[in-house]
């Protein structure tokens, strides 16, 4: 019986460290890469990026949004839990306020923006753990090491 339970736990801890992971698959191969149209380099990326947060925020007017790295053409990898996602990614930090009108510190956000929208996102004030997470790195990738 104990032999049974141990075996249990640890297919359930092996599972989780799958989903924490993403399950991510192969890259995109270069010609894959290189066939993307990515549209053209946003200019007003930081008010595309306001506006999808925009209903995504306890309290829009007083969240305070940094803009960190990007738009740089960057992709996000085919995962159990997220698609295979091209676009002109941005870095932001955001701090919003809880219910009680408490800023509640800063988190990651990348935005993917294609043809003037949001595609992708990862982290930021409507994600879970596993999108913070994939957030962090592609902050990294972007040039902004997230604290």
């Amino acid at each position: 019986m104990l032999r049974a339970t141990f075996s249990t736990a640890v297919l359930v801890l092996c599972a989780a460290a799958l989903l924490i992971t993403g399950c991510s698959t192969k890259p995109p191969t270069k010609e894959e890469r290189e066939a993307v149209n990515y549209g053209p380099r946003p200019d007003n990326y930081e008010q595309i990026v306001r506006d999808y947060l925009r209903n995504r925020l306890t309290d829009p007017t007083a969240a305070l949004i940094e803009f960190k790295a990007g738009p740089t053409q960057l992709y996000q990898r085919d995962s159990v839990i997220r698609d295979l996602q091209f676009g002109w990614a941005v870095c932001v930090m955001i701090n919003d306020k809880n219910t009680r009108g408490a800023y509640d510190g800063y988190r990651a956000g990348v935005y993917y923006i294609r043809n003037g929208k949001v595609v992708a996102a990862n982290g930021g004030p409507d994600d879970g753990p596993i999108g913070a997470k994939f957030a962090r790195e592609q902050c990294k990738e972007l040039g902004y090491e997230v604290p």
